[in-house]
Formats: C-alpha cells, structure tokens, sequence
C-alpha cells in the first residue's frame, strides 16, 4: 500500500489496526451485503472523526478549561456544526455523508450527483442541490472511492461556481489510487484529502486494483450479489 503525500502534499492515509482490519472486511470478494454494511459504517465513522479534524475552521492549541484546570497545548477545537456542509456525491457518497451527519446532527448538506459513463469513464452533472451560503463554510466532501479523479473535479467545479474556495474543502474517501491523487494535486492543489488506503493504480475499465469492487452496489446490494460478483466463496 502506497504513501498518500508521494503523489499529493495535501493528503492523509489512516494508519491503524482497526482500519486494516475493516478495509478487509470490505476487500474481501466472500463478505456478505450484511457485513460490508457493517464493516462500511465502522470504518466510515473513523473516516469522519479525522475528517472533521483537518477543517479550515479547526482551533489548534485552543485553551480550555477542564474540572481539573486549564490546558491548551495538543488540544484541537471543532467548528460548531451550523458551519459545515457535507457534500455527498451521489450516490455512495451518501453513505460517507450519513457517518458525518451522525457525528454533525446539526451541519448542512448538500448534494450532487455525477454520473460515470462506465464505456468511456467520463462524468457528467445531471444534479447539485447546495445550500445558498455554501461559500463560508468548512466543507466535508464525500465519495468513498477516488479512481480517475472525475467525480472529484466535477463536484469541485459546482462548488467553485458557488463562490467556495478550495483550501475550505476536506474530501473523504475509503479508497484512492496514484492517479486521482495527482490529479487533484494538480488541479486542486488547495484541497485536503483524508484516505483508508491507497491502492496500486487503475485498470482497463478505470476501477481501483485490488480495490473492493462497486463500493455502492455492495453496500446497497443494487447488483454483483446474486451474479456471483461478490458474497460469495
């Protein structure tokens, strides 16, 4: 597994026992839709906590008062949940974008739906639905796999459109691969990222390798179950 900031300075990849032991889970051809769905919100909740952590708005070494005394230093402060939107790009973003809400009850979201032609790999924007005062506020954008990086960019442009600067953007996702990564670096030089892990690259067909397969299809259980794509020994 590769080293997210070798090909963008702006992202992280998580490092733990309990997210390698979940991206297993979620890897595996054999999982069940049951426990991907299991193994997915777990992981997603992680994913959230460190996301929300690298906001723009984040107070580093905020003083505060604990029973015992004040502190200040290693503390570090949330911006209060009315200032943040969580993006969802539809539609697996919206699973990532659910483990935020559950952590932001209180945070705006928005939507934005961008549809992959999946003979030529290219996006298309039939949908976005923001909120009117998106442009002040930390942004958490979500979609759980970054492969071509085309997704990403079409949302950033809606969001750009909107007045929103990208050094307000942290985007989360499950999975990434050399070639998003340093597409965004390229083109979206600004944006923070926050990963599980970074696979080796893309196939003929733009899909992450190893990868887990269709994030979507396997939580929601659309298709691949029954096919014998997955769920299966």
């Amino acid at each position: 597994m590769e080293h997210a900031p070798q090909f963008n300075k702006q992202a992280v990849r998580l490092e733990s026992r309990a997210v390698r032991m979940l991206l297993t889970q979620l890897r595996a051809k054999e999982t069940t839709q049951q426990a991907f769905v299991a193994a997915a919100d777990r992981l997603c909740s992680m994913l959230a906590e460190e996301a929300l952590a690298l906001l723009p708005d984040v107070q580093v070494d905020a003083l505060i008062t604990t029973p015992c005394g004040s502190m200040s230093a290693g503390t570090i402060v949330c911006p209060p949940d009315g200032d943040i939107v969580i993006v969802d790009i539809v539609r697996s973003g919206g699973i990532l974008q659910e483990a935020v809400r559950r952590v932001c009850p209180g945070a705006g979201t928005a939507k934005i739906l961008v549809q992959r032609d999946e003979a030529t790999a290219l996006p298309s924007l039939p949908y976005s639905k923001l909120p009117p005062n998106i442009a002040s506020k930390n942004i958490v954008l979500c979609d759980p796999m970054l492969a071509t990086g085309g997704s990403a960019m079409m949302a950033l442009g809606v969001l750009r459109a909107a007045g929103l600067e990208d050094e307000r953007v942290v985007f989360a996702n499950v999975v990434s691969c050399p070639e998003g990564l340093r597409r965004l670096a390229t083109e979206a030089p600004g944006v923070q990222i926050v990963t599980c892990a970074v696979d080796a690259g893309l196939n003929e067909q733009s899909f992450i390798v190893p990868g887990l397969g269709d994030f979507g299809d396997r939580y929601f259980g659309t298709y691949g179950y029954e096919e014998g794509l997955w769920g299966c020994d």
